[in-house]
C-alpha cells in the first residue's frame, strides 16, 4: 500500500520534519483552514479543551470487532471508560438531545458518535442523526470515532456529511501484534480470528486512513498503550499513521480493571504507569505531535472534558424540555470564551518572558485542581481529577490528568482517599495548585514530599507554573531546596463514581 510522504494539512517546522500541529498547537502553527477545524474543538486542541465542551449520544449499540480491552455496557452509570453508556438512543431522540445540550451549554460545539459499538458497523443509524442535527444545529462540528474496519467503505457518505474529524483506533501495524489484541473480526459476513483478523483490520484502518486525508478530513489515531504487547511497537505505528497524513496520535492507558469484565481485566494484563505512560508519549513526539488531555470518555458523556454531565440529559428529561436553540446566544457567549481564551494565552506569553534566557535542564511536573477555562479554581476536597504540567526552561507544557477519588466525603473515608488514589496518582509532582486545601490534607500531601499551593487560586494555569517554577530554581540556587527525581505514579484503574 502506498505511503504518503509527508503530514497532509500541517507544515513541518526545521529539519526534523515534525509536523508543527497537534492538539498544543495554536493559530499561527497551523494552516487557517486547518485552525478553523480545530481552535473549538475540544479534542483536537487542548488549548480548547479548557474552555468548550463535546458530547456524544449512543445511538451505535453494535460492533464488528472484539477487543480484548473492551466490554460493552448498555445501562450503566458508574464506569467512566469508552463502550459503556446509561441508554441507547435513536436517532430522533439523539437529535433532540444535542438540541438540548447545546441549548443548555452554549461552548458545546462538537457532537460525536463513538458507540457503544462502532458508529460504521451501524451506518444507517449513525448517518441519519447527522443529517438530522446538520439541519437542526449547523454551526456544531460533527465528529465520529471509528475501529476502521468499515471505513473505507463510508469515506465518501462521511465527506457528503461533511464529518471533519475522524478518530481511528489503530493499536499496531502488525498482525502477529494484533492477534494478541484482537480475538476476531466480522468481515463481509463472515468471522476471521487470529492473525488473518488482525492482518484485515490493519489493512483496511491504513487504506481508510489514506483515503480520509486525501480528501481533506482531519484524522486522529488513537492508540491503546498495553505493556508486553504493544507498548514498544507503537513507536511503529506512530510513524506509520504519520506517513500517512493522520493529524494527531493519542496514546492512551489500558483500562484493565477485573470489574469491568474485559479478557485482558480478568487475566490480570496490567496498564502503564504514569511514567511509563509518558515517556512512550514523549518519545513519539518526536516524530508527530501527541494528545495528552483524552479522558477516554464513554459513548455518552456530555461537558467540557473531564466533566459529565450526562446525568442531566437523560430520555426521560430530554423529552420533557421545550427547547429553543437559539443560534445567535450560542455565538454571543461563545465570544466570551475566547475573550476569556485570549487573556489566558497573553498572562502566559507575559509570564514566559521572565524565563528568557533561562538555561536550566530542571523539569517537574506539577498537578493542578481545576474546574475549567484555564484557571486554578478548584477545592482540593472537591477535585476528581488533576491536570498535570510539566514545568521546564521552555515553559509550561500540559502532559496529561489524574483521575482520583473525591477527598471530601463528609468525613468518612477521607483519609482513605488520600492515601490510596490522590497521593499515589500525583506522586511524580513536586507541587499540586489548589484554590483551597484544609490543613490535614495539606499535611499529609508535604509528608509524601508534595508541596501543596493554594497562593495561585483562581490565577491562570500556565502563567501560575512558570512562576512557580521561576521560584523554584531560584530556590535551588539559594540552596533552600534540593531537587531530586520523583517517583512514578499511577494510573487509576477500576469504575469512576461520580459524585
Amino acid at each position: 500500500m502506498q505511503q504518503k510522504a509527508e503530514h497532509q494539512g500541517c507544515g513541518t517546522s526545521g529539519g526534523s520534519g515534525k509536523a508543527s500541529c497537534g492538539s498544543g498547537a495554536g493559530q499561527g502553527d497551523l494552516a487557517p483552514e486547518i485552525w478553523e477545524k480545530v481552535k473549538n474543538h475540544p479534542c483536537y486542541s487542548e488549548e480548547a479543551h479548557h474552555h468548550y465542551a463535546r458530547m456524544h449520544v449512543a445511538v451505535a449499540p453494535a460492533c464488528n470487532i472484539q477487543c480484548n480491552y473492551c466490554n460493552r455496557k448498555y445501562d450503566c452509570a458508574n464506569e467512566s471508560r469508552p463502550g459503556v453508556v446509561s441508554e441507547k438512543l435513536t436517532p430522533e431522540q439523539a437529535a433532540k438531545k444535542v438540541l438540548a445540550v447545546a441549548s443548555t451549554i452554549p461552548q458545546m460545539t462538537v457532537l460525536g458518535i463513538a458507540g457503544p459499538g462502532d458508529p460504521l458497523a451501524n451506518p444507517e443509524k449513525t448517518f441519519k442523526t447527522f443529517e438530522l442535527i446538520s439541519k437542526t444545529a449547523p454551526d456544531i462540528k460533527l465528529c465520529l470515532s471509528t475501529n476502521g474496519l468499515a471505513l473505507p467503505d463510508h469515506v465518501d457518505t462521511i465527506a457528503r456529511f461533511n464529518v471533519d474529524h475522524v478518530t481511528i483506533t489503530i493499536n499496531m501495524v502488525d498482525a502477529n501484534v494484533g492477534a494478541q489484541i484482537y480475538p476476531w473480526i466480522f468481515y463481509k459476513n463472515k468471522r476471521y480470528k487470529g492473525r488473518e483478523a488482525a492482518q484485515i483490520l490493519t489493512d483496511r484502518q491504513m487504506q481508510g486512513l489514506e483515503m480520509l486525508t486525501e480528501r481533506g478530513i482531519l484524522c486522529k489515531v488513537n492508540s491503546v498503550m498495553i505493556p508486553g504487547i504493544n507498548d514498544h511497537h507503537l513507536v511503529e505505528v506512530n510513524r506509520a499513521v504519520k506517513s500517512r497524513g493522520a493529524f494527531l496520535h493519542n496514546i492512551m492507558p489500558l483500562i484493565s480493571a477485573p470489574e469491568h469484565g474485559t479478557v485482558f481485566g480478568l487475566n490480570g494484563q496490567r496498564g502503564p504507569t504514569a511514567q511509563e505512560l509518558k515517556a512512550l508519549q514523549d518519545s513519539c513526539e518526536g516524530e508527530m505531535n501527541m494528545m495528552r488531555h483524552c479522558r477516554q470518555c464513554r459513548a455518552d458523556a456530555v461537558g467540557l472534558l473531564g466533566e459529565d454531565r450526562s446525568a442531566e440529559f437523560t430520555t426521560e428529561a430530554v423529552m420533557a424540555m421545550d427547547v429553543e436553540y437559539d443560534l445567535e446566544s450560542r455565538k454571543a457567549y461563545q465570544s466570551l470564551v475566547e475573550q476569556e481564551r485570549q487573556a489566558t494565552a497573553d498572562a502566559k506569553r507575559a509570564e514566559l518572558e521572565t524565563l528568557a534566557g533561562e538555561q536550566s535542564d530542571v523539569k517537574i511536573l506539577i498537578a493542578v485542581a481545576t474546574k475549567g477555562s484555564g484557571r486554578v479554581n478548584e477545592h482540593f476536597g472537591h477535585a476528581t481529577e488533576f491536570q498535570i504540567y510539566e514545568a521546564s526552561a521552555s515553559g509550561a507544557k500540559f502532559v496529561g490528568h489524574r483521575r482520583v477519588d473525591l477527598y471530601c466525603q463528609g468525613g468518612y473515608g477521607e483519609e482513605e482517599a488520600l492515601e490510596t488514589t490522590i497521593i499515589r496518582a500525583i506522586n511524580d509532582c513536586t507541587a499540586v495548585f489548589v484554590a483551597k486545601i484544609g490543613g490535614c490534607p495539606k499535611a499529609s500531601l508535604e509528608a509524601a514530599g508534595i508541596d501543596a499551593v493554594d497562593r495561585y487560586a483562581f490565577e491562570y494555569i500556565e502563567q501560575s507554573v512558570i512562576a512557580y517554577y521561576r521560584d523554584y530554581l531560584d530556590n535551588i540556587r539559594s540552596g533552600a531546596i534540593v531537587h531530586g527525581q520523583r517517583g512514578d505514579a499511577e494510573i487509576r484503574q477500576g469504575a469512576y463514581i461520580a459524585a
